[in-house]
């Protein structure tokens, strides 16, 4: 089946990936890796041993999810993170299917017993409907019983830290400048990150839709998802008014409860 013919969107730019990925993939945010799979499993319990990793960057989740014996399936849609996970689990000497595909194309059905969405990988198109159909592949992708995390930036934590400029200063003296403006009624945010280096500034822009808790809840649920639980960190601590982030387990019914 031919890939649907779909306008240019902010992703679509792989020098934001190239030219951002120090920034984004910083070893120390690689490094956690190991640790924020183990709390995600201890979270999803899934009932088997294969994973998908939808949007999977340069394959942290994956290769931690492969270290603990999962046969792992990482998509994403652009060549250079892939290009990436590839080196990086080969340098592991690990096993990993790699698939360069948007995720709104990808279903597998009934392949997986976990389907792992990491790092705000979630909520990217203008269309909001597009994130329905995501979930609905990621459901449809699951064999019964199979469990679905998604971790990302919650809307009622972005309210209570929202700072409209943020300057950081890298090591070998880049500066990066975000910018960042709610708009669509709360619904979405525009970012504009400012590289500025060796004298040079460059401008990247991309923008995705904050969920509140009870709007991700209610999206999973859309998509087929039952039993969908909440937290506020990978930790399982509750989602409440101290939330680090927005954690949603979400779970495939089984072929009995299908049948009820």
């Amino acid at each position: 089946m031919n890939r649907p013919r779909r306008k240019k969107e902010w992703f679509d730019n792989d020098a934001f990936w190239r030219e951002l990925y120090p920034f984004m993939f910083p070893e120390r945010r690689i490094a956690d890796a190991d640790a924020h799979v183990t709390k995600a499993l201890a979270l999803s319990k899934p009932a088997g041993k294969s994973a998908l990793d939808l949007c999977c960057g340069p394959g942290r989740c994956s290769i931690a999810l492969a270290k603990k014996g999962f046969r792992v399936t990482g998509v994403d849609r652009t060549a250079y993170l892939l290009n990436k996970a590839r080196a990086k689990a080969k340098a592991a000497q690990l096993r990993i299917e790699w698939v360069q595909k948007d995720m709104r194309d990808f279903v597998r059905p009934g392949a997986f017993a976990l389907v792992l969405s990491m790092f705000t990988s979630f909520g990217y198109f203008d269309n909001k409907e597009e994130d329905l159909a995501v979930l609905r592949n990621m459901f449809a992708s699951l064999q019964p019983g199979g469990a679905c995390l998604i971790e990302v930036l919650g809307k009622e934590r972005l309210a209570k830290l929202f700072q409209p400029t943020v300057t950081s200063v890298m090591p070998d003296g880049t500066v990066l400048v975000e910018r960042h403006e709610i708009f669509d009624d709360w619904t979405r945010v525009r970012n504009e990150w400012l590289l500025i280096r060796n004298g040079r500034a460059k401008s990247f822009k991309f923008h995705n839709t904050i969920y509140s808790g009870q709007e991700l809840r209610d999206r999973m649920e859309r998509g087929g998802f039952v039993a969908v639980k909440l937290y506020g960190n990978l930790d399982g601590d509750e989602y409440g008014p101290h939330a680090e982030r927005l954690v949603a387990v979400g779970r495939k019914p089984t072929s009995t409860q299908l049948l009820t």
